[in-house]
């Protein structure tokens, strides 16, 4: 791993180059017939397709740790992600991990490759309310075999703690005085602790769950493809995280505004799925935290992005300096739509017809 005085070598070699010199190292090379660079549509990988005789893989190099995680650990975590998320089959599968070094400095996971199409939606949503109901039903094991995976033993406590540290930004993403007073009063509004009941149970959860990371296999199998955050928490998160305003409008292809109508049927078909009903209040409280989680990173990132990147490759880092300027000019377009009063509104109006529909 490279040491504080190292300094990566990514200004001097490609992409695809320095990967060739990994696989190299971890004996792989000769597996690989082709490599092809994927397009840049992350915050927190590059992606190579890895053309093969047998099944394909695909190497996501981080450029960051969206966790904090020294590289070793980030790797070691994303590996358990992957295995632990895989056995639902509705996720790649871990094919190797290439340690930290001179070449990568953050080192990469090779995965299989997924044939299919981005999630279109409403249609999609229902394999993907079952692909996430499969990720929850795995089993839980016991105490630290869960590790490395967060697996807080009441998970509202840290979202709640997470969404507040992060809520720390505001002050510097120059919010109109009106969304930020919007905003105070939602996260003063979370309550301390949910009420009883199997979906304040701890659950493996993707935590990254917004349709723009879900494949649709030529099966009609939705594969979540982006893994990296994984935990045991609460799937009403996962839930949220797929069908809120701002996951569902964030990418560009599977770029959609969904009724309270299709809103509430996704939650309804993952609730058949799971055999569990009711418990609307934390599903809810859980969709809330989930959008305030969702806020609050667009004023972190607005006020980190114009920071030079981190050339020792250490945590986290979301120096626009990492991405294409395509990519960042849509997470800023994304990002200032979010924050902005109208759409805070919008989200709010949406909560109070799902209170509703989703009681009744």
């Amino acid at each position: 791993m490279p040491n504080d005085t190292t300094v990566p070598l990514e200004e001097d070699l490609s992409l695809v180059e320095r990967l060739s010199s990994a696989l190299v190292v971890s004996g792989l090379s000769q597996e690989i017939n082709d490599m092809q660079t994927m397009a840049d549509t992350g915050l927190a990988h590059h992606h190579v397709w890895l053309h093969r005789d047998a099944i394909d893989w695909v190497a996501r190099l981080p450029k960051q740790s969206q966790m904090g995680l020294d590289p070793r650990a980030n790797l070691a975590y994303q590996a358990a992600c992957f295995e632990r998320a895989g056995a639902s089959g509705h996720a790649p599968s871990l094919q190797g991990v290439l340690p930290p070094s001179e070449v990568l400095p953050r080192g990469g996971l090779l995965v299989s490759a997924i044939r299919g199409r981005p999630a279109r939606l409403p249609e999609d949503l229902t394999a993907i309310a079952e692909a996430l109901a499969s990720i929850h039903l795995q089993e839980v094991p016991p105490g630290e075999a869960r590790l490395p995976l967060l697996a807080p033993p009441i998970p509202w406590k840290p979202m709640v703690e997470e969404v507040m540290a992060q809520a720390a930004f505001l002050d510097e993403a120059d919010l109109e005085p009106a969304a930020h007073q919007l905003v105070r009063d939602e996260l003063a509004a979370l309550p301390e602790a949910l009420p009883g009941g199997r979906l304040n149970e701890p659950r493996l959860i993707s935590f990254d769950a917004h349709p723009g990371n879900f494949l649709i296999a030529d099966s009609g199998l939705a594969v979540l493809v982006d893994l990296e955050k994984c935990r045991y928490g609460l799937p009403g998160f996962d839930l949220a995280h797929a069908s809120l305003y701002t996951s569902t409008t964030w990418d560009l292809i599977s770029h959609a505004e969904l009724t309270a109508d299709e809103v509430v049927d996704f939650y309804r078909h993952w609730q058949a799925t799971m055999g569990i009903h009711g418990e609307t209040a934390t599903l809810l409280s859980c969709r809330r935290a989930m959008w305030l989680w969702s806020l609050t990173w667009c004023a972190k990132w607005r006020a980190s992005h114009r920071r030079e990147h981190d050339r020792q490759a250490r945590g986290e880092d979301w120096s626009a300096e990492l991405s294409d300027d395509a990519l960042v000019a849509h997470v800023r377009d994304r990002v200032d739509h979010y924050l902005s009063t109208a759409i805070i509104e919008h989200v709010q109006r949406e909560f109070r017809t799902l209170e509703k529909a989703l009681t009744d």
